[in-house]
């Protein structure tokens, strides 16, 4: 699944790995775009799956004319081992029928690799949350139980809210009345967390509320919450103004408006 870009494979073993799930308003992988184009991460391969659709484009991190023209494709690895730091970034949606195969290839590499620990950039509905997951901020966490023994003390000192079961809609046919977890629009994200449950995989969710639209915004407060944890930046809390945006978001709403109109 994982093809190195270099003459040599590089080495995972006890990196962290950051990645989205392609999910509601694109959050996570504009987050991601944000750590790569600020901390100027090397490519260091790709990931080849027919789970994906395909597609190609120009260096989304562009800084001169010489690295525009680079060929981009769908799921790229990008690694900083000086700071113990693995990104995976995602670009294209999963083709439907092949999620489940698309977790499971996910995984096999996230262990094969030995990352110290996976962190999922994700996003959910905001109108669709139950009464309880109104109150407070719309940010919130999951943990696999494997990543909470090394982690709790840390998540404790944040004091960031995990994601509420919720009991079943009114009418449902399932007799099963007990709460459980549900992430509307978070693509992947519930299915991978269960999964990496079972294998027993160190992986943590941060996911927040939100709806289509501008999601900028959105993605500089996930990412500033993911900042208070792993300290990718050192910078003053919550200033959006130190992550630097790469030059593929000058194009985010589409181009301007064509003079040949008027």
């Amino acid at each position: 699944m994982f093809i190195s870009s270099q003459s040599s494979t590089p080495v995972f073993k006890d990196l962290t790995l950051v990645m989205p799930a392609v999910a509601v308003g694109n959050v996570g992988q504009l987050a991601v775009d944000l750590i790569i184009s600020t901390l100027n991460v090397r490519r260091v391969g790709y990931l080849h799956t027919d789970c994906l659709i395909p597609m190609a484009g120009n260096n989304p991190y562009a800084t001169c004319k010489d690295d525009a023209e680079e060929l981009h494709t769908a799921a790229e690895v990008y690694a900083a081992p000086e700071l113990k730091l693995a990104i995976l970034q995602i670009r294209a949606p999963i083709v439907k029928p092949k999620s489940k195969r698309f977790r499971q290839l996910l995984l096999s590499w996230i262990k094969s690799s030995g990352f110290s620990r996976t962190v999922v950039l994700s996003s959910s509905h905001a109108y669709q949350r139950d009464d309880q997951q109104l109150q407070g901020t719309p940010l919130r966490y999951l943990i696999t139980p494997s990543l909470l023994k090394a982690s709790a003390d840390a998540l404790k000192e944040l004091g960031w809210k995990e994601m509420e079961k919720v009991p079943p809609c009114l009418g449902h046919s399932d007799a099963n009345t007990e709460p459980r977890l549900v992430v509307p629009g978070g693509g992947i994200t519930k299915g991978l967390f269960t999964d990496s449950c079972t294998e027993e995989v160190r992986l943590a969710v941060l996911l927040i509320f939100c709806s289509e639209g501008n999601n900028i915004p959105d993605a500089f407060t996930l990412l500033n919450h993911l900042n208070d944890w792993l300290h990718l930046l050192d910078s003053p809390k919550h200033e959006a103004n130190n992550w630097k945006i790469p030059a593929s978001w000058s194009l985010l709403f589409g181009s301007g408006i064509p003079p040949a109109l008027f």
